[in-house]
Protein backbone atom coordinates (compact mmCIF):
# COMPACT_ATOMS: atom_id res chain seq x y z
CA UNK A 1 0.00 0.00 0.00
CA UNK A 2 1.81 3.68 -0.88
CA UNK A 3 0.42 4.94 2.37
CA UNK A 4 3.27 7.13 4.34
CA UNK A 5 3.22 9.95 7.07
CA UNK A 6 5.68 12.18 8.02
CA UNK A 7 6.79 10.37 11.40
CA UNK A 8 7.37 6.55 12.79
CA UNK A 9 6.53 5.23 15.85
CA UNK A 10 10.13 6.88 17.03
CA UNK A 11 8.44 10.02 16.71
CA UNK A 12 6.22 9.76 19.90
CA UNK A 13 7.05 11.62 22.65
CA UNK A 14 7.39 10.24 25.90
CA UNK A 15 4.91 9.94 28.85
CA UNK A 16 4.63 13.30 31.32
CA UNK A 17 6.65 12.81 33.83
CA UNK A 18 3.42 12.96 36.51
CA UNK A 19 1.72 9.88 35.49
CA UNK A 20 -2.06 9.40 36.54
CA UNK A 21 -3.24 5.69 37.19
CA UNK A 22 -4.89 4.30 34.16
CA UNK A 23 -4.98 4.53 30.68
CA UNK A 24 -7.03 8.15 30.22
CA UNK A 25 -7.63 10.86 32.72
CA UNK A 26 -9.74 13.78 31.85
CA UNK A 27 -10.09 16.65 34.43
CA UNK A 28 -12.42 19.56 34.00
CA UNK A 29 -13.07 19.16 30.33
CA UNK A 30 -15.13 22.26 28.79
CA UNK A 31 -15.96 22.67 25.13
CA UNK A 32 -17.47 25.42 24.03
CA UNK A 33 -18.75 26.11 20.03
CA UNK A 34 -19.74 29.26 18.36
CA UNK A 35 -22.05 28.94 15.55
CA UNK A 36 -23.34 32.51 13.64
CA UNK A 37 -22.00 34.17 16.65
CA UNK A 38 -24.16 32.50 19.29
CA UNK A 39 -22.49 30.29 22.12
CA UNK A 40 -23.09 26.60 22.25
CA UNK A 41 -21.64 25.17 25.58
CA UNK A 42 -20.98 21.31 24.93
CA UNK A 43 -19.14 20.21 27.74
CA UNK A 44 -18.56 21.74 31.51
CA UNK A 45 -16.81 20.74 34.12
CA UNK A 46 -16.15 16.83 32.90
CA UNK A 47 -13.82 14.78 34.65
CA UNK A 48 -13.31 10.54 33.86
CA UNK A 49 -10.69 8.07 34.20
CA UNK A 50 -10.54 5.00 32.80
CA UNK A 51 -8.60 2.04 33.83
CA UNK A 52 -6.18 -0.08 32.23
CA UNK A 53 -8.69 -3.34 30.57
CA UNK A 54 -11.62 -1.45 31.71
CA UNK A 55 -15.16 -1.13 29.63
CA UNK A 56 -16.83 1.59 29.82
CA UNK A 57 -20.33 2.89 28.05
CA UNK A 58 -21.00 6.49 27.67
CA UNK A 59 -25.21 7.00 26.98
CA UNK A 60 -27.25 9.82 27.29
CA UNK A 61 -29.63 11.84 25.20
CA UNK A 62 -28.49 12.67 21.67
CA UNK A 63 -26.52 16.51 22.20
CA UNK A 64 -25.84 15.50 25.58
CA UNK A 65 -21.68 15.69 24.41
CA UNK A 66 -21.19 11.82 24.33
CA UNK A 67 -19.40 12.28 20.85
CA UNK A 68 -17.29 15.25 21.74
CA UNK A 69 -16.24 13.90 25.12
CA UNK A 70 -14.74 11.16 22.92
CA UNK A 71 -13.42 13.23 20.10
CA UNK A 72 -11.20 15.31 22.83
CA UNK A 73 -10.13 12.24 24.37
CA UNK A 74 -8.61 11.25 21.52
CA UNK A 75 -7.41 14.42 20.85
CA UNK A 76 -8.95 15.01 17.75
CA UNK A 77 -10.42 18.46 19.06
CA UNK A 78 -9.11 20.72 21.54
CA UNK A 79 -10.78 21.37 24.89
CA UNK A 80 -11.77 25.41 26.22
CA UNK A 81 -10.54 24.33 29.50
CA UNK A 82 -9.06 21.26 31.55
CA UNK A 83 -6.79 18.23 30.28
CA UNK A 84 -6.53 15.26 28.60
CA UNK A 85 -4.22 12.80 29.58
CA UNK A 86 -3.76 9.92 27.48
CA UNK A 87 -1.26 6.57 28.31
CA UNK A 88 -0.06 9.65 30.59
CA UNK A 89 0.90 12.06 27.75
CA UNK A 90 -0.85 15.63 28.05
CA UNK A 91 -2.41 16.43 24.49
CA UNK A 92 -2.28 20.33 25.21
CA UNK A 93 1.01 19.67 25.12
CA UNK A 94 1.98 18.05 22.23
CA UNK A 95 1.72 19.15 18.38
CA UNK A 96 -1.19 18.09 15.93
CA UNK A 97 1.78 15.52 14.23
CA UNK A 98 2.75 14.44 17.85
CA UNK A 99 -1.18 13.69 18.73
CA UNK A 100 -1.23 11.87 15.58
CA UNK A 101 1.55 9.76 16.51
CA UNK A 102 0.20 8.99 19.82
CA UNK A 103 -3.17 7.80 18.75
CA UNK A 104 -1.25 5.57 15.50
CA UNK A 105 0.38 3.45 18.60
CA UNK A 106 -1.93 3.55 21.49
CA UNK A 107 -5.42 4.02 20.27
CA UNK A 108 -8.22 2.17 18.01
CA UNK A 109 -11.21 3.93 16.61
CA UNK A 110 -14.78 1.94 15.18
CA UNK A 111 -17.22 4.43 14.16
CA UNK A 112 -20.78 4.18 13.14
CA UNK A 113 -20.35 4.94 9.60
CA UNK A 114 -17.33 2.12 9.58
CA UNK A 115 -14.87 4.85 7.86
CA UNK A 116 -13.75 2.32 5.07
CA UNK A 117 -11.28 3.25 2.48
CA UNK A 118 -13.55 2.44 -0.87
CA UNK A 119 -10.34 1.83 -2.76
CA UNK A 120 -8.69 -0.43 -0.85
CA UNK A 121 -10.03 -4.03 -0.12
CA UNK A 122 -10.64 -5.45 3.06
CA UNK A 123 -7.38 -6.55 3.93
CA UNK A 124 -5.66 -3.17 3.09
CA UNK A 125 -7.91 -1.32 4.73
CA UNK A 126 -7.25 -3.51 8.30
CA UNK A 127 -3.68 -2.71 7.11
CA UNK A 128 -3.79 1.02 7.46
CA UNK A 129 -2.81 1.25 11.09
CA UNK A 130 0.05 -0.53 10.55
CA UNK A 131 1.56 1.14 7.29
CA UNK A 132 1.05 4.17 8.85
CA UNK A 133 3.33 3.47 11.77
CA UNK A 134 6.33 1.57 8.73
CA UNK A 135 5.35 -1.65 10.10
CA UNK A 136 5.67 -4.13 7.37
CA UNK A 137 7.24 -7.42 8.61
CA UNK A 138 4.25 -9.40 8.96
CA UNK A 139 1.82 -7.19 9.17
CA UNK A 140 -0.54 -9.03 6.17
CA UNK A 141 -0.28 -12.29 8.22
CA UNK A 142 -1.60 -10.42 11.16
CA UNK A 143 -4.35 -8.61 9.08
CA UNK A 144 -5.58 -12.00 7.67
CA UNK A 145 -5.51 -13.54 10.63
CA UNK A 146 -7.69 -11.35 12.35
CA UNK A 147 -10.22 -11.20 9.23
CA UNK A 148 -10.20 -15.04 9.97
CA UNK A 149 -11.27 -14.29 13.39
CA UNK A 150 -14.04 -11.84 12.27
CA UNK A 151 -15.26 -14.56 9.52
CA UNK A 152 -13.81 -12.39 6.43
CA UNK A 153 -11.00 -14.74 5.96
CA UNK A 154 -12.67 -15.52 2.00
CA UNK A 155 -12.86 -12.06 1.87
CA UNK A 156 -10.13 -10.35 2.35
CA UNK A 157 -9.56 -9.14 -1.31
CA UNK A 158 -12.95 -7.95 -1.82
CA UNK A 159 -13.76 -4.22 -1.98
CA UNK A 160 -16.10 -1.97 0.76
CA UNK A 161 -18.97 -2.10 -1.79
CA UNK A 162 -19.12 -5.54 -2.06
CA UNK A 163 -20.02 -6.06 1.74
CA UNK A 164 -22.99 -5.86 3.73
CA UNK A 165 -22.93 -3.22 6.79
CA UNK A 166 -22.68 -5.81 9.23
CA UNK A 167 -19.29 -7.24 7.16
CA UNK A 168 -18.08 -3.42 6.67
CA UNK A 169 -18.12 -3.01 10.17
CA UNK A 170 -16.54 -6.55 10.82
CA UNK A 171 -13.43 -5.26 8.81
CA UNK A 172 -13.49 -1.69 11.17
CA UNK A 173 -13.03 -3.72 14.20
CA UNK A 174 -10.23 -6.33 12.61
CA UNK A 175 -8.89 -2.79 11.93
CA UNK A 176 -9.38 -0.89 15.09
CA UNK A 177 -7.11 -3.53 16.81
CA UNK A 178 -4.73 -4.92 14.58
CA UNK A 179 -2.15 -3.05 16.40
CA UNK A 180 -2.82 -3.84 19.65
CA UNK A 181 -4.29 -0.32 20.90
CA UNK A 182 -4.10 0.45 24.35
CA UNK A 183 -7.72 1.42 24.04
CA UNK A 184 -10.61 1.72 21.47
CA UNK A 185 -12.97 4.53 21.18
CA UNK A 186 -16.34 3.29 19.92
CA UNK A 187 -18.89 5.84 18.40
CA UNK A 188 -22.05 4.43 18.18
CA UNK A 189 -21.14 1.10 16.40
CA UNK A 190 -23.95 -0.73 16.06
CA UNK A 191 -25.64 2.27 15.05
CA UNK A 192 -25.79 1.49 11.52
CA UNK A 193 -26.64 -2.15 12.10
CA UNK A 194 -29.99 -3.77 12.61
CA UNK A 195 -30.56 -5.89 15.49
CA UNK A 196 -29.69 -9.63 13.80
CA UNK A 197 -26.52 -8.07 12.22
CA UNK A 198 -25.79 -5.46 15.56
CA UNK A 199 -25.40 -9.10 18.35
CA UNK A 200 -22.71 -10.57 16.35
CA UNK A 201 -20.70 -7.76 16.11
CA UNK A 202 -21.19 -7.07 19.93
CA UNK A 203 -19.85 -10.04 21.00
CA UNK A 204 -16.70 -9.74 18.28
CA UNK A 205 -16.06 -6.43 20.21
CA UNK A 206 -16.57 -7.73 23.11
CA UNK A 207 -14.27 -10.95 22.56
CA UNK A 208 -11.77 -8.89 20.62
CA UNK A 209 -10.96 -6.33 23.64
CA UNK A 210 -10.96 -9.11 25.90
CA UNK A 211 -8.31 -11.23 24.66
CA UNK A 212 -6.15 -7.64 23.58
CA UNK A 213 -6.53 -6.23 27.00
CA UNK A 214 -7.51 -3.25 25.90
CA UNK A 215 -9.50 -0.43 27.36
CA UNK A 216 -12.60 0.36 25.56
CA UNK A 217 -14.52 3.38 25.51
CA UNK A 218 -17.99 3.35 23.30
CA UNK A 219 -20.71 5.76 22.75
CA UNK A 220 -24.05 4.18 22.71
CA UNK A 221 -28.12 5.06 22.46
CA UNK A 222 -28.44 0.93 22.89
CA UNK A 223 -29.41 -0.12 26.45
CA UNK A 224 -28.01 -4.13 26.24
CA UNK A 225 -24.53 -2.84 24.66
CA UNK A 226 -24.12 -0.17 27.28
CA UNK A 227 -24.77 -3.38 29.98
CA UNK A 228 -22.25 -5.09 28.15
CA UNK A 229 -19.75 -2.66 29.46
CA UNK A 230 -18.05 -3.09 33.12
CA UNK A 231 -19.01 0.72 33.76
CA UNK A 232 -22.17 3.13 32.37
CA UNK A 233 -21.46 6.85 32.36
CA UNK A 234 -24.76 8.78 32.39
CA UNK A 235 -24.78 12.03 30.98
CA UNK A 236 -27.33 14.85 30.48
CA UNK A 237 -26.71 18.69 29.32
CA UNK A 238 -22.79 18.29 28.25
CA UNK A 239 -21.49 16.86 31.76
CA UNK A 240 -21.54 13.52 33.93
CA UNK A 241 -24.64 12.97 36.17
CA UNK A 242 -23.83 9.31 37.18
CA UNK A 243 -21.72 6.47 37.05
CA UNK A 244 -22.82 3.28 37.79
CA UNK A 245 -21.79 -0.90 37.26
CA UNK A 246 -24.67 -2.90 35.02
CA UNK A 247 -26.15 -5.79 37.07
CA UNK A 248 -23.92 -8.80 36.93
CA UNK A 249 -20.34 -7.15 36.34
Amino acid sequence: MPMRNSYSREDTPEPDSVQPTGVLSVRNLGRTYVNNGASLRVLHDVNLDIGSGETCAIVGPSGSGKSTLLGLCAGLDDPDSGSVLLGGHDLSKLTLDERAALRGKLVGFVFQSFQLLPTLTAEENVLVPLELQGMGNGSRQAARALLEQVGLGERFRHYPAQLSGGEQQRVALARAFVHRPRILFADEPTGNLDADTSRPIVEMLFNLNREAGTSLVLVTHDPELAQRAGRVVRMRGGTIVSQEMPDGQ
